[in-house]
């Protein structure tokens, strides 16, 4: 924008890929004469959401970025703003979800979102009673309320965005901290284990490809389950079967990721299908001896076999 002369941030989508084409190498000229004088080489990646959610694109950038830091070099990523259109949804929608969904790419990684408080607080930080906390051990529903949102005309996101790549992180074996940007000793403390900002522990460990198939994948449609389902897939640790789901909806074939959802519409999961969209609406509610009699001989068991299922806290 400064480079263009614009004092607004443009609105219609050519006008934003547009300034974005010229930003981004001015960005990448601006790292690379920073980075210089310390002797560090810098590469620019740009991502699309639909590198992450496609598994072969998934796994080369991950080979990528593991290669590039085994030569020392520092990669920059940012989403390819000139390409990216949210009407096709190949977004990420801001870039704490997609620093979360590649750090998503590594083992055991620590997230360090930057902003301009100190971190979480139980409060608007502007209250002279707010308290920082330091520590957040396990989720609860009332931590994305604390999440108090400022309006700028040049950036997309805020603390609930942070909130949500930081629970993204956690629920697949990584830590998150949340820290002021505006400090410049903040990294120094974070790398001498200093206490900064509000640390997020991790909740469990994924494998990568859990990570991916629960984070990184674009979902086609919808399976709609009922609560003995819910009950079986949740509680039990079973398989989704027919029988369980009452609806479907989305444009997906067979081995797309579907959205598992609740009777009230909450997403619970995600997972890999063995069935199109017109086979799922026929099978629904059916019982697994019935399923010969109407798809014939090649059918599956199982909607979702539970090792490709990756479900949601």
């Amino acid at each position: 924008m400064g480079l263009l002369g614009l004092s607004e941030r443009p609105t219609e989508i050519a006008s934003l890929q547009a300034v974005a084409a010229v930003g981004q190498g001015k960005l990448i000229e601006t790292y690379t004469q920073t980075l210089r004088s310390h002797r560090i080489q810098c590469a620019q990646i740009l991502l699309t959401a639909h590198d992450l959610s496609n598994r072969e694109r998934y796994l080369n950038t991950r080979n990528t970025l593991l290669t590039l830091l085994d030569w020392g070099v520092l990669p920059i990523i940012n989403e390819n703003d000139t390409v990216s259109v949210s009407e096709l949804h190949t977004t990420f929608g801001d870039n704490d979800r997609l620093a979360a969904l590649v750090a998503n790419l590594f083992d055991r990684p620590l997230l360090i979102l930057l902003t301009d408080v100190d971190g979480l607080f139980d409060r608007d930080p502007k209250d002279p009673e707010a308290k920082l906390l330091p520590v957040i051990e396990r989720w609860s529903p009332d931590l994305m309320q604390m999440a108090v949102e400022k309006s700028s005309g040049r950036s997309k996101g805020g603390m609930s965005s942070k909130l949500k790549a930081a629970k993204m992180i956690t629920a697949s074996g990584g830590n998150a901290i949340i820290a002021n940007g505006d400090r410049e000793d903040t990294l120094r403390q974070i790398f001498a284990a200093q206490e900064t900002g509000t640390v997020f522990l991790t909740q469990e460990y994924l494998t990568a490809r859990k990570r991916w198939l629960g984070f990184a994948v674009q979902t086609k449609g919808r399976l709609i389950l009922d609560e003995g389902a819910v009950n079986a897939v949740v509680k039990k640790g079973r398989s989704l079967l027919p029988v369980g789901i009452t609806d479907a909806d989305g444009v997906f074939d067979r081995g797309e990721i579907v959205s598992i959802v609740d009777p009230q519409n909450v997403e619970i999961g995600r997972g890999l299908t063995n069935y199109g969209l017109r086979d799922v609406l026929r099978v629904c509610g059916k019982k697994t001896a019935e399923l010969h009699g109407i798809l014939g001989q090649n059918v599956y068991t199982e909607v979702i076999h539970r090792d490709n299922m990756q479900l949601f806290d």
